[in-house]
């Protein structure tokens, strides 16, 4: 999949079908329309085109109160886009200059003069332009003008795709894996550098890589202990995790703690992706490290058996 940071320099484009959004997450409803897009580019012998802006529209423009936790940082998107076929990924750098253009520029200076499009697929409330004023009629008022066709997305495509996405978060923040990973159609993922802890893990019996995650953005499941699958310098482990502040312990600070099954090696500094695959039980504080101790056992027999 070819990427591309600077609209500036876009190569010409055979018969592109293109199609814009933030694609958060990359869930089943996305993929419908992923598909859709794969589908009539393969009918025209054309090239398929996903536009998404960065930062996310939101970080630029709503106040800090309306910040909204993303599913996937940006280079999670462009692995799970380039897993799904996509040709070609815009991303345009979003801006509050670029978030001025007027409608009518929009679609002369952005869209078509950057792509030519043979066929724009875009949701039937698609708002663009400064002050939201465009919109899918003006699209597609724009076909005869510039050459191109505007494929709807429906109604009920957008509805499923919004409500699966603030479920997604909804379940991820109340550690609902199971259902987060339904919807999302793949088990949800972040990745960290490890860092060092207090080491009082391997006291117990129990070592654990603290992760340090560097994208503020991302989403962080709630507070609980996790059934996990590790990916660590390009091999797979299963193992658990815990999120949260280490009540036993005292903790004040919420960290994020992975106890990999039948590992012994120093990883201090490098990458790791975690992919989370059940919820254990959520955070606790028990009267004593023993107790703790017994209580990660009964976890780790539990995590092996998922």
């Amino acid at each position: 999949m070819n990427v591309y940071n600077n609209i500036n320099e876009l190569p010409a484009f055979k018969k592109a079908v293109i199609t814009i959004g933030t694609f958060d997450g990359l869930h089943d409803g996305h993929r419908k329309i992923i598909g859709q897009l794969k589908e009539v580019a393969r009918n025209i012998n054309g090239t398929t085109i996903v536009i998404t802006f960065f930062p996310h529209p939101r970080h630029v423009l709503s106040s800090t109160e309306n910040k909204v936790f993303m599913l996937n940082t940006l280079d999670e998107k462009i692995a799970l886009l380039q897993a799904e076929g996509i040709e070609n990924l815009v991303v345009v750098p979003f801006t509050s200059e670029f978030s001025t253009m007027e409608a009518d520029a929009y679609i002369s200076d952005f869209l078509v003069n950057s792509f030519h499009p043979h066929t724009i697929i875009i949701g039937y409330d698609h708002r663009f332009g400064k002050n939201r004023a465009g919109n899918f009629q003006l699209l597609k008022e724009g076909e005869k003008k510039y050459g191109y066709e505007v494929v709807e997305i429906t109604a009920q495509q957008l509805n499923d795709i919004a409500i699966s996405s603030t479920k997604i978060r909804q379940k991820l923040s109340e550690g609902d894996v199971k259902a987060a990973n339904s919807l999302l159609g793949y088990a949800y993922f972040f990745s960290g550098k490890v860092v060092k802890g207090d080491q009082l893990g391997r006291t117990i019996g129990f070592p654990t890589a603290n992760l340090e995650i560097a994208e503020q953005e991302k989403l962080i499941p709630g507070n609980a202990v996790y059934a996990v699958d590790v990916m660590v310098k390009d091999v797979k482990h299963k193992g658990m995790m815990n999120i949260g502040f280490r009540p036993t312990v005292g903790g004040i600070v919420r960290k994020i703690e992975v106890n990999i099954f039948d590992f012994n090696e120093d990883i201090y500094d490098q990458n790791m992706t975690v992919f989370l695959k059940s919820k254990l039980r959520d955070e606790k504080k028990f009267n004593s490290l023993e107790a703790l101790k017994t209580q990660l056992a009964n976890d780790a027999l539990a995590a092996k058996g998922i």
